[in-house]
């Protein structure tokens, strides 16, 4: 088509007839060349479809001076009106226009000239659903902007344009200064708004469709979004732009244990390349929104919107709602509103930025390679080089660092070196090997009260070593002791000697009694049996029958010796009445007899609970274990209530058997016992004879949690083994231990000398930690390696080794201990240098470079926590970038402070910046008072206080 063109217009035109084959020709050829090619990657353009056919009927007739001349190309058919220069509707290819490719359009346009004004109708071929098509219409957008959406404007875009080209047009046609930051949103039918995040995305993947409205909303002075703002007064909103504090000094308001987050922002909003990389807006060309390990650069952009906000200098504290609810949208641990770990929401945080900011759009796969024998220089430069393929990032820049694995088989020496980055260290603390437990010692002198005692045993020790540092204090042999877990008035464990002190928390409750047998012999042999011993209270329960009641524990529990010849239940309340009385007082001699008519049975003889008599050994067989031998008589089946104990036990008094407490569990196996033989007549005859002396309390066979009562038919057949530990209930009746039972004077104790000793835990310095985490260790079981020459997973040694260091060194200080058995939080002070913190002595890589502050580095902030592991408080150290000012955050309170204050036992995450990076401020001097902070947050007397405190959230 172009080559018959240019016969048209050359000086060969003397026979134009003679050529209108070859015209028609290359027509043709040409035609289905430029469909093929220049359809699917050039422009087109809309030809009115009567110029076009006047056109070619002056090319076919061949004569120049042919009054078919065309003239200028004139496409006013094509408009809605000369104004606007609008398509009509429903233009038909083919009847009203046809579509020439950019080169024909060029030519056409060069020879024969264009109307006066008409703009040229350019058109692009675009992808529609696997097929090429050329949108002829437009997308026609309604722009308006946040603060003014009543007056839209209209503005045509192709569906191949991207979103950025969309925001270009809107900030030119409403005027937006090009420092001021802007973001677009897509109103849909139902009223909504969309947020229109990726600037790279074209038209047709956003799905916007003609008659859309896109609203351009602009970042106010104090760095909030109009749409984010909280509906408050004009005025306050305008008292807040008017406020002018120094940027960066902003508190961040509490939502309800958000005081670990609020730590961590503000550390990292310390950062000073990091803030700036925000403020500068450099992170809008890096988002990467098509990352499947990103948050679609959602946490990035809540990140700025906060970044923007403190540093405005419009505020003096923020409300960080919408970037903790987008936290808790891609992490669903930090949902709600409980206590978490600064550093786990830092460590998070610093890997969403670095998904949601990664320049690696399409990560590719890389094997990894083992060292091989080859240099390190070599091995770790290909580590950094695979790294940095997969993941180059701002994050990557400031914080990551390098460092060298060694692992070592075991059995075979295998040697495996990779090098490895990092993001943060974290650095263990010196750990003592002994451990302070504090214990209740209970003596067997009655008259003696408990002691409470300080002990320092070895962490990793038995309970014998517990019983062995008691024994120093009271002088009563270890093995003479038995150690107990005491909670809810009853013995939760019992201890044996070769247990581990790990399985002891610090929070129980430990009571350690002194025995008179040896625990370390067989208790089937020994003199003497330990029994536990429960102190419960008899009530009756509210229920229509008075033979209903229940049983509540009070008091502390008692591990009693008894001497196996003793074992009967009356010489058992002996002993144990004994064994109370420093806090149990006996019956007067006035009280003493009770005239009432069930007197007349005999109450030792009636229980089936395996302890004989003891006096009547030549009326019954007696087993070893103290269990009496009875056969159910007649007489006993004929009167119950004459009977001994039953299923529940009877009451010391003849009355029926109580109702099983409501405590007792369903499951509980319930058998009838037998009864006993009745008395004989020599028994009758002696009972007769005496006088009845009133009970205090009686005695009854429980179980090891003292809710259910045990029978002789519970155990084998009417005994019970003393190899089951069996346990002994005293059930009290309600006045008789209003009357006789001294409460302040049972839970009284006293306090041993060696409570007043507190040991000091001595300083550490944080080299010391760094020296723990490059130092050789063992992997743990639940961790193997396996060994490619052994063929199987070894237990290997492995040391790692700093080889490079980031720009921004983040130094985490394991406090928290968790193990099996026990958690921990470690309260060493760690001294920490504020200024000139050398690792040269930590990096193996060859220096060199003599450049001393390669390896130097100064502290810019801290994360400290205060309190325990249930409860405890996050706030913050920071240095200021602008004015060098040491500032204290504590939630949304600001206060400046002086460096010595910084150090303390809350320390836990450190932020080290490298001294060639640090910029100070012109005029700024070294702080050692905390001036220069400016009126905007004068120091607070409390928070010049010490700050070693707890405050809860």
């Amino acid at each position: 088509m172009l080559a018959a063109l240019r016969l048209l217009k050359g000086s060969e035109r003397r026979d134009i007839k003679s050529k209108l084959f070859f015209f028609f020709f290359f027509f043709f050829f040409f035609f289905f060349f430029f469909f093929f090619f220049f359809f699917f990657f050039a422009l087109r353009y809309l030809l009115e479809n009567h110029w076009y056919k006047q056109w070619r009927a002056y090319v076919e007739s061949g004569d120049q001076n042919s009054i078919s001349f065309p003239g200028r190309i004139n496409n006013a058919e094509l408009f809605e009106d000369t104004e606007s220069y609008r398509l009509k509707d429903r233009l038909v290819e083919h009847e009203e226009y046809v579509l020439v490719p950019e080169e024909v359009w060029n030519k056409l346009v060069t020879w024969y000239g264009l109307e006066h004004d008409q703009p040229a109708i350019e058109r692009k071929v675009v992808d529609l659903s696997s097929m090429q098509k050329v949108e002829v219409y437009l997308v026609e957008l309604y722009l308006c902007q946040h603060s003014d959406m009543d007056n839209p404007v209209t503005a045509q875009f192709s569906r191949m344009d991207v979103i950025e080209t969309v925001l270009k047009e809107a900030r030119c046609q409403f005027s937006v200064p090009a420092e001021a930051e802007t973001r677009l949103w897509v109103k849909n039918s139902d009223g909504s708004c969309e947020r229109l995040r990726n600037l790279q995305m074209t038209v047709l993947d956003a799905c916007l469709s003609s008659g859309q409205v896109v609203v351009m909303e602009t970042r106010s002075k104090d760095g909030t979004w109009p749409s984010s703002r909280p509906h408050i007064m004009k005025n306050s909103l305008e008292d807040e732009e008017l406020y002018q504090g120094q940027p960066g000094v902003c508190g961040l308001t509490n939502l309800g244990n958000t005081c670990f987050m609020n730590s961590a922002l503000q550390c990292l909003s310390n950062v000073p390349p990091l803030t700036e990389y925000f403020l500068n807006n450099r992170y809008l060309d890096e988002l990467n929104f098509n990352n499947p390990l990103g948050m679609k650069g959602e946490i990035a952009e809540a990140y700025a919107d906060l970044i923007k906000q403190q540093w405005s200098g419009h505020h003096r504290s923020i409300v960080p709602r919408m970037f903790k609810t987008k936290v808790g949208h891609f992490a669903s641990q930090f949902l709600g509103y409980q206590q978490h770990d600064s550093q786990e929401l830092l460590s998070f945080l610093l890997d969403g930025l670095h998904e949601d900011l990664n320049r690696v759009k399409k990560k590719e796969y890389i094997e990894l390679k083992d060292a091989a024998g080859r240099p390190d220089e070599e091995v770790a430069e290909e580590a950094w080089r695979n790294h940095k393929r997969r993941n180059h990032s701002i994050i990557v820049d400031i914080f990551h660092g390098l460092f060298k694995s060694t692992l070592v088989c075991p059995e075979c020496g295998k040697v495996s070196v990779t090098f490895d980055p990092f993001c943060y260290l974290s650095a263990p603390l010196p750990i003592s090997k002994d451990r302070v437990m504090e214990v209740f010692f209970v003596s067997m002198d009655p008259s003696k009260k408990p002691e409470q005692h300080r002990l320092i045993v070895p962490k990793a020790g038995k309970v014998l070593d517990l019983c062995h540092s008691l024994s120093k204090h009271t002088e009563v042999p270890a093995e003479r002791m038995m150690v107990a877990d005491v909670f809810s008035h009853r013995f939760y464990k019992i201890y044996q000697m070769e247990e581990s002190l790990s399985c002891i928390l610090d929070r129980d409750d430990i009571f350690i009694y002194e025995v008179s047998v040896s625990t370390l012999e067989d208790p089937a042999t020994a003199d003497a049996v330990v029994l536990p011993v429960y102190l419960r209270e008899r009530t009756q329960g509210r229920d229509y029958s008075n033979t209903y009641y229940g049983v509540v524990l009070f008091g502390h529990p008692l591990l009693v010796s008894v001497p196996r010849d003793q074992l009967s239940w009356d010489s058992l309340y002996q002993l144990l009445l004994h064994r109370l009385s420093r806090y149990v007082t006996r019956p007067d001699s006035e009280e003493e007899e009770d005239p009432s008519e069930e007197d007349e049975e005999d109450l030792y003889n009636k229980r089936p609970n395996g302890l004989s008599e003891g006096e009547d050994e030549e009326e019954e067989e007696t087993t070893a274990e103290g269990s009496t031998s009875q056969e159910p008589s007649s007489e006993a089946e004929e009167n119950p209530l004459d009977a001994s104990v039953g299923e529940e036990g009877a009451g010391v008094e003849g009355r029926p058997s109580p109702s099983p407490a409501p405590q007792r569990p369903p499951q509980s196996p319930q058998t009838p016992s037998s009864s006993p033989s009745p008395p004989t007549a020599n028994q009758a005859k002696r009972k007769c004879c005496q006088k009845r002396r009133k009970l205090l309390f009686t005695l009854q066979a429980v179980n090891s949690n003292g809710t259910s009562d045990r029978t002789a038919a519970q155990d084998e057949g009417s005994t019970v083994s003393f190899n089951s530990q069996p346990y002994i209930a005293m059930d009290w009746d309600s006045n008789m231990r209003k009357r006789y039972y001294n409460e302040a004077e049972a839970e009284g104790y006293i306090k041993h000398d060696c409570m007043d000793f507190t040991p000091r835990k001595n300083p550490v310095r944080l080299q010391e930690c760094l020296e723990l985490f490059t130092t050789v260790e063992t992997l743990e079981e639940e961790n193997p390696w396996y060994c490619p020459t052994c063929k199987k997973h070894q237990l290997a040694t492995k040391k790692l080794d700093l080889w490079s260091l980031p720009e921004i060194l983040i130094i985490h200080l394991k406090r928290f201990s968790y193990t099996k058995f026990s958690r921990e939080k470690l309260d060493t002070l760690v001294e920490f240098p504020v200024q000139d913190l050398d690792f040269s002595e930590f990096v193996i890589k060859p220096q060199k470079d003599t450049d001393p502050t390669l390896y130097k580095y100064d502290l810019i902030a801290v994360s400290n926590h205060y309190g325990g592991l249930r409860d405890g408080h996050y706030t913050t150290f920071a240095r200021n970038k602008d004015s060098g000012t040491w500032f204290y955050f504590d939630d949304s309170s600001v206060s400046a402070v002086s460096k010595v204050q910084i150090e303390s036992k809350a320390a836990y995450v450190l932020f080290y910046q490298r001294q060639d990076k640090i910029r100070h401020p012109a005029g700024s001097r070294d702080q050692d008072g905390g001036s220069g902070g400016g009126a905007c947050c004068e120091p607070h007397p409390r928070e010049q206080a010490s700050r070693d405190f707890m405050d809860v959230d």
